[in-house]
This record gives structure tokens, sequence and C-alpha cells, in this order.
């Protein structure tokens, strides 16, 4: 039997997204691989991304692109149902997380936290903590996990090893004019969050002039 791999290309999948067509797993599994062997170019990586943000992704495109970007690295498991993330969609503003996570971890529930830098016009979680001197979110694996289980708290930023698919199209994103992307961003949320080891989470979606989500509909279909 011939694989039909063989007959994969960049531009033909780019192509496929652009025209408005559905992407299978193996197309997305195609481009993530390239991308994290380095044979894919980042401009067609970006490309991709702004065939996706303007003519979008059904729901089982987008799990498929989370699950290429989720085992692109490897997983943490916790083993344990208290353990809960909260992530943001962000916005001006935004420390939503600095107040609830302590709190949660002081009742008991173990919070794993992996967040990110800013995107476009706001700051990540990570540069705002990081303006705390002597604030370290650069710690490996092992740290953190270790972290959680005797402090149930942690907050570090990405790394090479948790979902190192979605680092690389998170700096893309924020650079083409992509990151509003409901697609996108589902992807982005999902892949970090699952490899971290939740087993829950609480999502606070933003909307308004301050957020990625301009109204109620886009949040609420986010």
């Amino acid at each position: 039997m011939v694989s039909d791999t063989q007959y994969f290309t960049p531009a033909s999948i780019i192509a496929k997204k652009r025209d408005g067509q559905k992407l299978s797993k193996s197309d997305i599994q195609f481009m993530i691989d390239g991308l994290m062997k380095g044979e894919l170019k980042d401009y067609q990586m970006s490309a991709l991304l702004m065939a996706i943000t303007l003519k979008g992704m059904d729901d089982e495109e987008t799990a498929f692109l989370t699950d290429s970007m989720l085992y692109s690295g490897d997983l943490i498991e916790f083993n344990n149902p208290l353990t809960v993330d909260k992530h943001s969609t962000g916005g001006v503003g935004d420390k939503t997380s600095f107040i609830l996570a302590p709190i949660a971890a002081s009742a008991g529930v173990k919070v794993p936290m992996i967040a990110g830098k800013g995107l476009a016009f706001t700051g990540g979680t990570v540069d705002k903590i990081k303006s705390i001197k002597g604030f370290n979110t650069d710690v490996n694996i092992e740290r953190f996990k270790q972290e959680v289980l005797e402090q149930n708290i942690a907050l570090i930023g990405q790394t090479q090893q948790l979902a190192p698919a979605d680092k690389k199209i998170y700096a893309l994103r924020d650079v083409t004019g992509t990151i509003p992307s409901i697609p996108l961003i589902t992807a982005s949320i999902m892949s970090k969050k699952l490899a971290e080891g939740a087993s829950g989470m609480v999502f606070d979606i933003k909307c308004g002039n301050g957020a990625f989500m301009k109204n109620i509909e886009d949040a609420k279909k986010l």
C-alpha cells in the first residue's frame, strides 16, 4: 500500500485551507511534524495560520490541531482529581490568575500553571509576574512538578518540553495578525493545559475593547 503522505507538501495543505477545505488529521500532523523538525519554514506556518484565521476550522479540525500540538512534547501526570488550572484569554488589566490561583491553593487544590507571554497589545501573565524581582518562571519540569506537589501551586512560562509546537506557533501568531482566531486560541490553550496534568480547568473568557474577543457572541463561541 502506498501512503498518501508522500503527496503532502506545505503549499498544497496551505492552499487547501486557503480554499476553505477541511484539513485532515494527516494534513495537520504533517505540518506540525515539519515545524518541530525544522523542515517547515516560519513563513509557511505563518501562511497556514493566516488561512486558518480567514477560513476557520470546525471542531474536529481544532481537536486534531490540539492533539498534534499536545503530543509534540512531554506530558505530566499528577493523578489527583483536585489538580485544577485557571486560564484567562487575556486583556488589558487582566490579573485574575494572581488572585484566584493562590486562593484555590490555600484551600488544598493543586494548581499547575503554565502561562504565556503577552500577545499583541496586552502583557501576558508571565510578563506581569516577572515584574516581581526574583520571581523565576524559567524552571524545569521536575522542579515545576515538585513545587505543585509540595506547595500546591507553581507558575512557569512555556518550556521546550511541554507542548513545544504551541511555543513556536504562539510566537508566530504574535507577529502575523493571527491572534484572534478561535481555533488557534483553543488549540493553544488546551495543548498547554492538557500537557501540564490538570484534571480540571477554569476558563476566564475576556471580551470587549481591551480583549481579543471583541463581543459577547465570540466570547461564548470560544
